[in-house]
Order: structure tokens, then C-alpha cells, then sequence
């Protein structure tokens, strides 16, 4: 069984599922997928994650800030805080990071939330959920430090290059690939796939975006998450099934707090 271990259920387009949550999640499990984390990306909306979390047993949250994220809830250790601890659902903090693609106007702050939700997940040792984009050398000082201090976590959808994986790794972290890597033009990030040992590897479909192909144009929902893995199979040359138990293992290490669903 397949574990979505990142998508944003509160986002999904539900058009397909006669708008009904509960039926886009019977598809994705009839599919295979037996779990999925559902990322939180502003504190705005993070009740609703929590919600969603709370109603389905193979459902668990985050509660965390996007670096690009815009919301209206200030964002300060207390009240982040406050909200991990809200309920056994929350297994990790983020998702959170750095994202320079569009620039360096608002690295100050992006950088002040960043270490505020690192230094969260510390004090309740909590997992993060890394973004990063354009941003390495500034990623890897803040989660060097983190890693320090016993801080562990995943780098998400990533896209960045084998040496920035690997470093992630030698301190601890995990490396989780996206439907990005069944694109055509991804054959580098493939390269990295298959450098990289599977026990530090984990499976998402950051839905709803980023649909794998063959769904390329769709709006993404976590049922696609075994093409991710049937791409990993393909790269790795091993079956789908030992992508499929090896990446479910990965997480509930990770995410210790997620209680397995009961079968």
C-alpha cells in the first residue's frame, strides 16, 4: 500500500468527485494509497487541515507556514505552538523553508519564519516539512544548525541537485520526490532518484499540483501517488511493492507521532 506523505486535501479540485472529499479520498485508497499527510501552508486555514485530519484515521496534519505564504494570523513560537499542540493528528511543523525564485525582497522575513518554525519543532521535537527553491546555501545553514540540536525532517518535492540531497541525508533528513519526476525533461532529477538510498526516500504528490504523467494538465489528487512510485520502481529497478512498503516505513519513522490506520 502507497503513502501520499504530502498534499494539501483542503485544495483539491473535488469537481471530479461529485465535490465530495470523502469520495476523492475512497478513489485514491481503492487505488492503493493507505495514508496520507495533509500539509498545512498559512495558520489561516490550518483548522481546516486539522479538520480533515481529524475525521479520517489515515489521514494526519502539519501546522505551518508556505515562505511565500500570505495569511492574516501573525506567526509567533506561541501561537504555532499552540496550534502543533491542538491535537494528536499534528506530526509535524511546515510546510515551511526558503524560496527565492521570485527574489530577494522578502528574505528577512522569510528567514524569520523559517527559524521560528524550526525552533518550534525543536522544543516539541517535532519533524519539519522543508520547501526550498533557489535557496540552498541558506537552507542548509539553518537545517545544519537544526539538525544540531536533534532537529530532523524531509526536504519535499524536491528538485534541487545530488549534492544538496546528500548532505540532507548525511545529517539525518529525508528526500521526498514528486510527479516531477515522470516529466519528460526531468531525466537530471531521475539521475538523482536513483544516486539516492532508498531508505532515506519518501513519496508525495504535492496535489493539487504537479499531476504525474500520464495525468500532465489534470489537477493532481493523491490516487496518483503510485505513478510517483512506479517511476522510482522504474529508476531504482525494483518492484513497485518494495517502493510502495520501503517509502510507508520511511515515514512512520519520520513522522513517529502518525499512528499507523488500522488495517
Amino acid at each position: 500500500m502507497y503513502l501520499d506523505s504530502h498534499c494539501h486535501l483542503d485544495r483539491l479540485d473535488l469537481t471530479p468527485f461529485d465535490h465530495s472529499l470523502d469520495k476523492a479520498l475512497q478513489s485514491a485508497r481503492q487505488n492503493g494509497v493507505s495514508g496520507f499527510l495533509c500539509v498545512d501552508i498559512d495558520l489561516d486555514n490550518f483548522a481546516a487541515v486539522r479538520q480533515i485530519a481529524e475525521a479520517h484515521p489515515d489521514i494526519w496534519c502539519s501546522a505551518g507556514v508556505h515562505p511565500n505564504a500570505e495569511f492574516d494570523t501573525p506567526l509567533t513560537a506561541e501561537t504555532l505552538k499552540a496550534l502543533a499542540l491542538s491535537s494528536p493528528k499534528v506530526v509535524a511543523i511546515g510546510e515551511c523553508g526558503l524560496d527565492y525564485y521570485r527574489g530577494l525582497d522578502d528574505r528577512l522575513l522569510q528567514l524569520e519564519r523559517f527559524q521560528t518554525q524550526l525552533d518550534v519543532a525543536v522544543e516539541l521535537d517535532l519533524p519539519v516539512i522543508i520547501h526550498t527553491r533557489e535557496a540552498r546555501e541558506d537552507t542548509l545553514l539553518h537545517l545544519r544548525r537544526f539538525a544540531a540540536q536533534g532537529g530532523r525532517g524531509v526536504l519535499h518535492c524536491f528538485t534541487e541537485s545530488l549534492e544538496m540531497a546528500q548532505e540532507a541525508i548525511e545529517f539525518g533528513f529525508m528526500v521526498s520526490f514528486s510527479g516531477i519526476i515522470t516529466f519528460r525533461n526531468a531525466q537530471p532529477l531521475r539521475d538523482v532518484v536513483k544516486a539516492l538510498p532508498l531508505e532515506s526516500l519518501l513519496i508525495e504528490t504535492d496535489s493539487p499540483y504537479l499531476a504525474p504523467v500520464p495525468h500532465r494538465g489534470k489537477s493532481n489528487h493523491p490516487g496518483w501517488v503510485v505513478d510517483v512510485a512506479a517511476c522510482m520502481a522504474d529508476v531504482k529497478q525494483v518492484p513497485p511493492e518494495r517502493v510502495a512498503q520501503q517509502t510507508q516505513d520511511n515515514f512512520f519513522r519520520l513522522f513517529s507521532r502518525a499512528q499507523r490506520a488500522p488495517a
